[in-house]
């Protein structure tokens, strides 16, 4: 089967108005429920006129990169870095590397102070993207639902703390009866462009129709990492440090000891951990952090990695959310393994010679 070729669509990053539309080699994607993912590829100069259509419309900074794979969007985000290289025989090129259009967030900074009271967390969340898209030159045009999640959150953030507006957004999801979120990427029915805050919670999902992956069969190879490194079963978190007395120690805010007692009667030695929240000042918030941490810590890392080859198995960055069925027969399981796991990030690999275009799923347990 032959893969559909890339286009690299550049437009403007304020107004997404189209800049240009390149070929692009050697693709390398990624995206992900949880972190920021990247597109990487090389944009080949043969001629003087792709030269001056290049220098116009590649601009780090300032450019939004759609990855179109056919006619589908496969990727979206911020053009950040470019490099110009020239090899031993003159031929010159462009290595371009872009961020999900979260990244974006991270050179946004908090410098007024903004109070939610008895406020839904999703509202909170769409309330910091306001913020963000309201400040001249500010919008890039993320759009959102209206969906609410249940969980009312009270929140002060401070101007004084300079704080990054995705640390904002990634501290309000990670507490007890939170949620996930990212901006997703697509061309929706009327063949407009979007970028879109989803948010999940506790958890995004997507899909309705479970995807089957076997082993032998299209997965050509996988990884199953158990960490216990990280696992604990005892938490406590800091928060904010009170300066308010100053004639006394300065003190942190700290939070309830959370334990997991269950593990202890089950035989698991104590095994201690701790997170750092330096401006949350409120003591229900806190503990709410650190319960959702130690539930994190508890399972230690597994994200299983399968490899699974594009070319006999429907698989795209649609994925993300959705619920696969792994089944798995070797010397390690030889019973067959047949479980459910939900997809939470996926790398795209370009063919090669010799090999299809492949792509590799992380998983967690649904």
């Amino acid at each position: 089967m032959i893969s559909p070729p890339y286009r690299l669509l550049l437009c403007d990053l304020r107004s997404d108005q189209v800049l240009d539309a390149l070929p692009v080699q050697q693709v390398s994607l990624d995206d992900y429920i949880g972190k920021a993912g990247s597109m990487s590829g090389t944009v080949p100069i043969p001629n003087a006129a792709i030269a001056a259509r290049a220098r116009a419309s590649i601009v780090p900074g300032r450019t939004a990169v759609w990855l179109e794979r056919g006619r589908d969007i496969w990727w979206g985000g911020v053009l950040w870095t470019a490099s110009l290289t020239s090899d031993a025989r003159g031929f010159l090129a462009v290595q371009i590397q872009a961020g999900t259009w979260d990244t974006y967030l991270s050179h946004r900074l908090l410098y007024d102070t903004l109070t939610s009271t008895g406020t839904d967390q999703y509202d909170i969340a769409r309330g910091l993207i306001d913020y963000v898209q309201n400040t001249p030159g500010g919008d890039i045009g993320i759009e959102y639902g209206t969906e609410v999640s249940g969980a009312l959150r009270d929140r002060t953030y401070s101007r004084y703390d300079l704080p990054a507006v995705r640390d904002l957004l990634d501290q309000l999801g990670s507490v007890e009866g939170g949620f996930e979120w990212r901006i997703a990427s697509y061309r929706n029915g009327d063949g407009r462009r979007v970028k879109r805050l989803q948010l999940g919670s506790p958890q995004i999902r997507t899909g309705h129709s479970e995807i089957v992956l076997d082993h032998p069969g299209p997965i050509l190879s996988y990884t199953w990492p158990v960490d216990a490194t990280v696992r604990a079963n005892a938490w406590q978190s800091r928060g904010s440090t009170d300066n308010a007395n100053q004639a006394a120690d300065s003190v942190p805010l700290m939070s309830a000891l959370q334990l997991a007692e269950q593990d202890i009667d089950d035989g698991w030695p104590r095994l201690d951990g701790s997170s750092d929240y330096s401006t949350v000042i409120d003591q229900a918030t806190l503990d709410a952090h650190a319960a959702a941490d130690l539930a994190a810590a508890r399972a230690g890392t597994t994200i299983p990695e399968v490899t699974v080859d594009m070319s006999r198995a429907l698989v795209s960055p649609a994925l993300l959310g959705s619920t696969v069925r792994l089944r798995i027969r070797d010397l390690w399981h030889p019973d067959t393994l047949n479980a459910r796991y939900r997809v939470v990030g996926l790398a795209i690999s370009p063919p090669e010679r010799g090999r299809s275009e492949s792509a590799r799923l992380y998983l967690e347990a649904a």
